[in-house]
């Protein structure tokens, strides 16, 4: 059996909704029974999430207020890709110095995941930032709200285990490196 029985054959698409950030897709879709539906998805770019390491071993961490859930969000920097970003690197560069302030010497890809595929289209890009200096001021969105902080990896694992690291993109990034690096 291949998924070609499996799949969805789109016959139409278009956008429902759209704002800075996201648009909201309508597809009109027949299944592979033949039955004609719609499907509705959150489309947004990819992003790129940074696990960012200073020269002492701490990891730079933020708080930012998130709007969604009414409080603030401890966890990774993080942001969108953006048309003028060479490529991964270039991108975790740009958001790790906007939203912290710090620059790194060398970015490593460690995996790419579709969090939430069901719903959106969102794709996500972990990185590990090493040798990490607060080298510039940060340079935050009009949206924004950023506090910089430092944590130890250790520490920042044990919240990740015991879900107090709510951020699942940050958890995410800790548990995978935590597994590949058998930190």
């Amino acid at each position: 059996m291949d998924d070609a029985d499996l799949a969805w054959e789109t016959l139409a698409s278009e956008t429902d909704y759209t704002c800075p950030g996201f648009d909201v897709i309508r597809d009109d879709v027949r299944l592979p029974d033949g039955t004609e539906t719609d499907f509705h998805y959150v489309s947004e770019p990819p992003s790129v999430v940074i696990l960012p390491f200073t020269d002492d071993g701490d990891v730079v961490v933020i708080e930012e207020w998130r709007q969604a859930v009414k409080r603030v969000n401890y966890g990774l920097p993080a942001g969108g890709l953006e048309d003028e970003d060479a490529d991964l690197d270039a991108a975790a560069r740009r958001e790790l110095a906007e939203e912290t302030g710090y620059e790194a010497d060398a970015v490593e890809h460690l995996v790419t995941y579709e969090p939430t595929n069901g719903l959106f289209d969102s794709v996500f890009h972990y990185v590990v930032a090493r040798g990490c200096t607060p080298t510039a001021e940060q340079n935050l969105d009009h949206n924004e709200s950023i506090r910089v902080k430092t944590t130890t990896f250790p520490d920042l694992k044990e919240q990740a285990l015991l879900g107090e690291l709510r951020d699942g993109r940050s958890a995410l990034a800790v548990l995978q490196y935590a597994l590949q690096t058998a930190e």
